[in-house]
């Protein structure tokens, strides 16, 4: 009981797909894209890192806008001395510079259908239904202008009539732009801390140059049948020893010859 069950349901499944491959074949549809000339824009941000903290980085613009950029994914990288870090790496005082390139690129999308079958139905000029070569019928709307091919000739759904075998070509064009953005981001390390100045008089201690020793001189020594020349004493007296004694004896002079006058006479 199954298996005839399953036969069948395969039957209908090999059929379905026959038909849908039938339906597919007798609407043909052909898609065709024509590109124009780029266009394209680049843009320069730059800014300083203020903060890191996780997955977010805030920056403060080079206009003096601070900027808060969330949820940075681990792939985003910047470019510092020729290395790839990542937004964990960056440090506040970094400099960055990114570079946005945006191309785009205009595109003409032409889609050609082409149908064929035979009129069943028609309601002018808004739809058609035609049965195909399958034997199932299928309903088209009608583009405003649209024309069929009926035994070699054009016309409009107006002239169409039950029975007719037609065939139809139906060309859209659609216009699309297509825009591809590409991102660079660049750094520079922070700069050093600057150097303390030295606070208070700054001694320089200049080292003398060591004078060169004076060149000795051979002393000249006397002949040996010189005489040597006597020594001469300092000259330590005076005279006020003399001036002295000779004052001494005038007072004694004076008194001698002061007291026989004045001795009594007998």
């Amino acid at each position: 009981m199954k298996l005839p069950r399953l036969k069948i349901q395969l039957s209908m499944g090999l059929l379905c797909l026959f038909l849908s491959y039938v339906m597919m074949a007798q609407v043909k549809t052909e898609t065709t894209t024509a590109q124009g000339p780029s266009a394209v824009q680049t843009k320069v941000e730059r800014g300083e890192v203020v903060n890191v903290s996780g997955d977010d980085l805030v920056v403060k613009m080079e206009d003096g806008q601070i900027r808060n950029f969330s949820n940075i994914p681990e792939s985003a990288k910047v470019t510092v001395d020729g290395q790839q870090l990542s937004i964990h790496d960056l440090k506040p005082g970094m400099k960055l510079e990114r570079t946005i390139t945006t191309s785009s690129t205009p595109q003409t999308i032409t889609t050609v259908k082409t149908v064929s079958g035979k009129v069943w139905h028609v309601s002018p000029p808004n739809s058609i239904i035609l049965t195909l070569e399958d034997g199932s019928n299928q309903k088209f709307n009608v583009p405003k202008g649209q024309k069929f091919t009926v035994d070699g000739k054009e016309v409009d759904a107006f002239a169409l009539r039950k029975g007719m075998n037609v065939s139809a070509t139906q060309i859209a064009t659609a216009s699309d732009t297509v825009i591809a953005q590409q991102r660079k981001t660049t750094g520079e390390m922070p700069p050093p801390p600057p150097v303390e100045a030295i606070q208070g008089p700054l001694l320089i201690i200049v080292q003398a140059p060591t004078p060169a020793p004076a060149p000795q001189v051979a002393e000249a020594k006397p002949p040996a049948d010189a005489q040597p020349e006597p020594k001469k004493l300092p000259q330590t007296a005076t005279n006020l020893p003399g001036i002295a004694l000779l004052g001494t004896l005038i007072l004694v002079v004076g008194l001698a010859v002061w007291s026989r006058r004045t001795r009594p006479s007998f």
